[in-house]
């Protein structure tokens, strides 16, 4: 029963971990950026939500308003931050530190504002429980699951079957063919962001509505979604979030032999043993 709760367990986590990775694969896919600043913008979802409902917003609400808002935040960061560095012939480097400095700067200006204690939303029905079969759910992580998995789903049918969805994949694979047929990708780069953004909030919400709010809690699942998104594959979707699920149940199930505290050094030892042996990802030929 133990090894039941922790494989359930670990599909929750992966889930929500998956999220973040197709988001963050979505930008590097695009841009070329590796945009660590996407961990403050998971981390100022929750406090966004969490401010909107301490303040009587309903919940649905506040979730909207943390993805609009973080989705208008992603489209500032590129137009205002990437998109001058480029335009000044910034390295990847230089991209790389500006976005780590972006990322403690979002970091401490929420602790500054919300103190670094953990928060608790104030939501009753989040910690409400269903017991199947002798497995204990929140609402919260049955939620976690409904909605990730069908954020998904929309990436993959978004990616494939739109307008700007094809643009999209067409600036990722050629930017210089697609800058020559107008295809615009540097407009192409703010709807890119943004839109990552927006559904990276999706996970920035509904993981600390079950664990709690800390300004520095965004680090750890980029981390790991990073790890998802280069061993499935940079630019698959799919590959990216199988992934995070298989790591996600990796991690849980470790506890069942070490610490908790050994399970992410476990995780990027296999990432290492993986790397040697199909360098290109998992699913390097999925889209």
């Amino acid at each position: 029963m133990i090894l039941l709760q922790l494989l359930i367990n670990g599909l929750i986590t992966g889930c929500a971990l998956g999220v973040v990775a197709i988001s963050f694969a979505l930008v590097y896919a695009t841009t070329k950026i590796f945009h660590v600043a996407h961990a403050g913008v998971y981390t100022l979802a929750g406090y966004v939500a969490w401010l909107l409902v301490s303040h009587g917003v309903p919940d649905v609400l506040a979730l909207a308003a943390a993805v609009l808002i973080c989705a208008g935040l992603g489209a500032l960061i590129q137009q205002q931050l990437y998109a001058r560095l480029e335009r000044r012939g910034a390295t990847h480097l230089v991209v790389l530190i500006a976005s780590l400095g972006l990322l403690a700067v979002m970091q401490n200006i929420l602790a500054a504002v919300f103190s670094p204690d953990i928060l608790q939303f104030p939501v009753p029905w989040g910690s409400h429980t269903i017991t199947l079969g002798g497995i204990s759910l929140t609402y919260t992580q049955v939620l976690t699951v409904a909605v990730c998995v069908a954020a998904y789903a929309g990436v993959v049918w978004f990616a494939h079957f739109t307008t700007l969805g094809k643009r999209i994949r067409a600036v990722a694979a050629n930017p210089f063919l697609a800058r020559i047929t107008r295809l615009e990708p540097n407009t192409v780069y703010i709807y890119v962001v943004a839109i990552a953004s927006g559904i990276v909030a999706l996970p920035g919400v509904l993981v600390p509505l079950d664990l709690g709010l800390q300004p520095y809690g965004g680090i750890t699942p980029l981390l790991t979604a990073t790890i998802a998104m280069i061993a499935g594959g940079v630019g698959s979707i799919s590959g990216a979030f199988l992934l995070s699920i298989i790591i996600a149940e990796l991690q849980n199930l470790s506890l069942l032999v070490m610490p908790g505290e050994w399970s992410i050094g476990i995780t990027f030892f296999i990432f290492v043993i993986f790397m040697l042996f199909r360098p290109t990802g998992l699913f390097a030929a999925a889209r």
